[in-house]
């Protein structure tokens, strides 16, 4: 089998790939049959040199290998007919600006593996950078409170080598002894609650953080959805439950919105589940939380502040409350200071290709060369043969332009 790591051809550029030169060497050290070719890139985080240093041959076409993998979706005028393809497509959920892209890769008869949807056999996803969109979405958010209020200024994470150097930089600073809330308990919340582990803030309970009235150091606390939901009935929280049907459930959280300064926005929401709080709640005097780092960046989700996403070069707005606009960053006291930004990882590139990488080599290449009983790669093929596979036929309408 013959492995071609694809150049990132999406705009604005991403600096990830797949596996980094050394993920490489290891890979084609395990598996003897298998061929990795790497086309040339001047912005990957890793140089092309560092993979013609371990041997890891460069290639502008890639035509002859069998299987293409990538990160963001593949221009429509750069897929080849009949390979496979690894990448985040962002079509499952009907996604109409990349409508033309799944047409073409039908058109093409390219099966097309998603890794958004590669699953274990407990049905979880094995691969993703969620982790690295929580690392950076809390840092974000610090580096944000910081700003709003002339405490301290950070380096900010894309300037930084690493994520080493990312940790240095929040440690070097005095953090106030501010309460913060991190919602979700996935990939993404566990990454933002790693960093703040990291600089040695402490982590309470939700009953500890509902009656905390004064703190000398910074604390936060984890909301699982059970801490901020609660079934109209009045029946036990069910997890299984409150997924498959979100809209049986009335939200909770405006208890902790007279108690916290910053929020990291970190969980799935789903749009028939109940919202965080509403826009006439950010009015209500007892609003006290004046920095969200929304690192779901669902656009007029859960969150009512985040109107729009930023880039990573200019990754802050003021929402103001008042009239529900948007406003210069840091403008006003009264107003409340959003970072929203859809490709947090990409701030660190490195630490987050290596970390993606050593999933993809240990959960995914081992089906993907040899046998996969569990169908670890045919779940997540989201097209074969020139259609759309079983599983993704609810796409069909979407394929062909009518929903």
């Amino acid at each position: 089998m013959r492995i071609g790591i694809l150049r990132e051809g999406k705009q604005p550029p991403d600096k990830r790939v797949p596996f980094s030169p050394q993920q490489c060497k290891q890979l084609l050290d395990q598996y003897p049959e298998l061929e990795i070719s790497v086309q040339p890139s001047p912005i990957r985080c890793f140089k092309d040199s560092e993979y013609k240093e371990l041997d890891i041959p460069l290639q502008e076409d890639l035509s002859d290998c069998d299987v293409l993998m990538g990160v963001k979706e593949v221009p429509v005028a750069e897929l080849i007919p009949g390979k496979t393809y690894f990448f985040f497509s962002h079509t499952i959920k009907k996604q109409p600006y990349n409508r033309k892209l799944l047409q073409e890769i039908v058109r093409k008869n390219i099966r097309l593996v998603d890794y958004e949807v590669l699953t274990g056999k407990d049905g979880l996803r094995i691969i993703g950078f969620g982790r690295f969109a929580g690392l950076v979405g809390a840092f974000n958010g610090l580096l944000t409170y910081g700003k709003r209020h002339k405490l301290f200024d950070l380096k900010p994470a894309h300037m930084c080598e690493d994520m080493a150097e990312m940790f240095e930089e929040l440690k070097a600073v005095s953090i106030p002894p501010i309460r913060m809330v991190v919602t979700g308990g996935g990939r993404v919340a566990n990454g933002a609650m790693e960093l703040f582990n990291a600089v040695g803030i402490p982590k309470v309970s939700v009953e500890e953080y509902l009656q905390l009235e004064q703190t000398d150091t910074p604390v936060y606390v984890q909301l699982n959805p059970e801490d901020y939901n609660v079934h109209r009935s009045g029946a036990t929280f069910d997890l299984e439950y409150f997924f498959e049907k979100p809209h049986a459930y009335n939200g909770t959280f405006k208890r902790f919105v007279s108690k916290t300064d910053l929020l990291v926005a970190a969980a799935y929401w789903d749009p028939e589940a109940p919202v965080l709080f509403k826009t006439e709640d950010m009015n209500a005097p007892d609003f006290k939380i004046n920095v969200i780092a929304d690192v779901t960046c669902d656009i007029e989700g859960s969150i009512p502040s985040t109107k729009r996403a930023r880039t990573i070069a200019d990754p802050f707005y003021d929402y103001n409350p008042q009239t529900g606009k948007l406003e210069e960053a840091f403008s006003s006291e009264k107003n409340i200071s959003v970072m929203a930004i859809d490709n947090l990882p990409c701030e660190l590139p490195k630490d987050a290709s290596i970390d993606f990488g050593k999933n993809l080599s240990e959960k995914v290449i081992p089906f993907l060369i040899g046998d996969d009983p569990d169908q670890i790669i045919g779940r997540a093929s989201i097209t074969q043969n020139g259609a759309l596979t079983a599983k993704f036929s609810y796409l069909t309408d979407y394929l062909l332009g009518k929903s």
